[in-house]
């Protein structure tokens, strides 16, 4: 009875093992199979141009005979003309013509009269194509008599310069999608960029200078990086060096709230009336509109010029979170005012400019060739929403779930991902183990028995 005991539990255990390792090469290559591409790097000569024919006829026709092009709400471009025979050249290209007063070289000499005046903190004015004005903006903190005074200066260049005062303070967002840590604040990671040699973070220039050290969120006081390079005022773009010299799994994907992302497969420059989602670790995913273009923001820190206007908000912990719409890369955030309860104003640095300026290029996603792995991505609306949207009903590009700089590097979360070859390896390997030591258990119960027999007739 106990040899029958035996041999059933031997049994048992080598059916276990083989199974085992039947169970770990499906693992093995289930993942091997439904490993993701590995993020590749889109030269800036690659980036995609989200202006389309608008773009394409302002270039055409000239600056002194166009003011700018946009998205209207039907999704068609306009192309602003000065005169009707620019705008028949439009029309036939299929785009539709808003005859204005004044042109792009008009609009262009306003804003280098405004630069030209003595500095106010607290203002902010852009080009809106859309009523063919410069919109000058004061917050609360400029007085009267600064107000005044810059009041007539716009008078002085003439009446499509337009005056308004708004509501809360023009400020750098200090304090995304990821959260970077430093000992002088706390900023948003944008896009992950390279120069061929190492990876970095684009993020905002104000978020620290050259040599700041950058940490994970968390308790874990992990290294990031370090600030290599910085542009601000001027400019508002930085670069933090990965201290591992790689960005990692997940470096085309930017973080969307949820443990959800989104793909980016490349940069363009933004265009005025089109939609667009920013993505922060204080107030989340937002959605708006571009509502200017080459805005200038004279923040308390300095003056920054070439910049996007949107009515996207934006709070303290979103500096250098990424702009991006279609899964295309836009900016990164740079300042504004207002919040997220009543709304705001809230500009970015484009991404195409920081790219030249710093010599690197975008990391993007390889595209997905899945099925069903791209979803419908939402078109303009005519009144863009400011609330929070859910990742799976915003994601302008593919979903992908998050990964990169918050990533959970643990030895534990490696082991339990399902995507990764590791737990299929760890079966095979405790099989062949199982398998190995009964074979060895059964060997020696057999060698022990043998001894037993024959020593029954030594004398």
């Amino acid at each position: 009875m106990r040899h029958a005991r035996r041999r059933f539990v031997r049994r048992t255990a080598r059916l276990a093992a083989v199974g085992g390792l039947l169970l770990g090469g499906t693992m093995v290559a289930r993942a091997v199979a439904s490993e993701p591409p590995g993020p590749s790097a889109a030269p800036f000569s690659a980036t995609q141009n989200t202006a389309g024919p608008g773009a394409d006829l302002v270039a055409r026709l000239g600056t002194a005979r166009t003011a700018g092009s946009w998205t209207g709400a039907d999704g068609r471009p306009v192309v602003a003309v000065t005169d009707e025979a620019a705008a028949r050249s439009v029309r036939r290209a299929g785009a539709e013509a808003k005859v204005v007063r004044h042109s792009m070289n008009e609009l262009k000499s306003a804003t280098a009269a405004l630069r030209s005046a003595p500095r106010v903190a607290g203002t902010a004015w852009a080009l809106d194509y859309r009523t063919n004005r410069v919109v000058v903006q004061g917050d609360g903190t400029v007085s009267a008599g600064d107000w005044s005074r810059l009041s007539r200066v716009a008078a002085g260049i003439g009446g499509f310069v337009h005056m308004e005062r708004t509501r809360g303070a023009f400020t750098t967002r200090l304090n995304g999608a990821q959260p970077i840590l430093s000992t002088g604040g706390r900023c948003s990671a944008g896009f992950n960029v390279t120069d061929g040699q190492r990876d970095f973070i684009l993020t905002a220039g104000h978020c620290g200078p050259a040599d700041t050290l950058w940490f994970a969120d968390g308790q874990s006081g992990r290294k990031l990086g370090t600030t290599v390079r910085t542009e601000f005022p001027g400019s508002d773009f930085s670069l933090v060096a990965y201290a591992s010299g790689r960005a990692g799994d997940g470096a085309g994907v930017v973080a969307v709230g949820g443990g959800r992302g989104v793909q980016i497969t490349g940069a363009a420059d933004p265009t005025v009336g089109q939609r667009v989602f920013r993505s922060g670790s204080t107030s989340g995913l937002h959605d708006g509109q571009v509502t200017g273009l080459d805005a200038t923001v004279n923040y308390p820190e300095g003056t920054v010029t070439g910049l996007v206007r949107t009515d996207v908000c934006a709070e303290p912990g979103d500096s250098g979170g990424p702009l991006f719409s279609e899964g295309i890369a836009l900016g990164v955030t740079s300042g504004g005012s207002g919040d997220c309860t009543t709304g705001g104003t809230t500009f970015f640095q484009p991404v195409t400019k920081a790219l030249t300026a710093l010599d690197v290029r975008l990391i993007v996603a390889a595209p997905s060739t899945g099925a069903g792995s791209a979803t419908a991505s939402p078109g303009p609306s005519a009144s863009a929403t400011q609330g929070a949207l859910a990742p799976g009903a915003a994601s302008p590009g593919s979903s992908a779930p998050v990964t990169g700089v918050a990533r959970d590097t643990s030895a534990l979360s490696r082991l339990t991902d399902g995507r990764a070859v590791g737990p299929g390896l760890l079966v095979i390997a405790g099989s062949l183990v199982a398998l190995v030591a009964t074979r060895y258990i059964r060997a020696e119960q057999d060698r022990k028995a043998y001894q037993r027999h024959y020593s029954a007739t030594w004398g």
